[in-house]
């Protein structure tokens, strides 16, 4: 699968894991910054990545920040892009089941490290349900 993963300066630790991770599963990475642990503005990368999910240049993405929350917001602001914002595996879970989520958005600052990863596999495994939920998401592009 082509992932591309992207984060600010409170997410960038987790990045660099998620990104190894994905590598030795095999998956076909990109990195859309940022490229340092300095601070930075998360729309800066978040939504080039989430850009280049809505364009079909990735099936997935991941974005990171501290909590995750501002990535969240950045990425949904982009036509084409249901970014889930996940914390534990449930969110993941669901984030594909129901919401049929591309892009998944994770806190850096509230999570550990072993669970982010396992959000990430549990994410990648699911498959969107559709049926009911598909009405729910074309009823959401109805309004962007």
């Amino acid at each position: 699968m082509k992932i591309v993963v992207a984060s600010d300066h409170a997410g960038f630790l987790y990045k660099q894991a998620i990104l190894e991770h994905l590598q030795k599963l095999g998956h076909e990475t990109a990195d859309y910054g940022t490229f340092s642990p300095e601070s930075c503005d998360y729309p800066d990368f978040v939504m080039p990545a989430a850009q280049a999910v809505a364009d079909g240049k990735f099936e997935r993405g991941i974005v990171l920040g501290g909590s995750g929350n501002g990535e969240a917001i950045a990425a949904n602001r982009v036509k084409g892009v249901r970014c889930a914002y996940c914390w534990n595996l449930e969110t993941a879970k669901l984030g594909r089941k129901h919401n049929n989520a591309n892009v998944i958005a994770i806190g850096e600052r509230l999570i550990d490290l072993p669970l982010a990863l396992e959000i990430v596999d549990v994410w990648l495994a699911e498959e969107f349900e559709g049926g009911r939920h598909q009405r729910r998401i074309e009823k959401l592009d109805e309004f962007s």
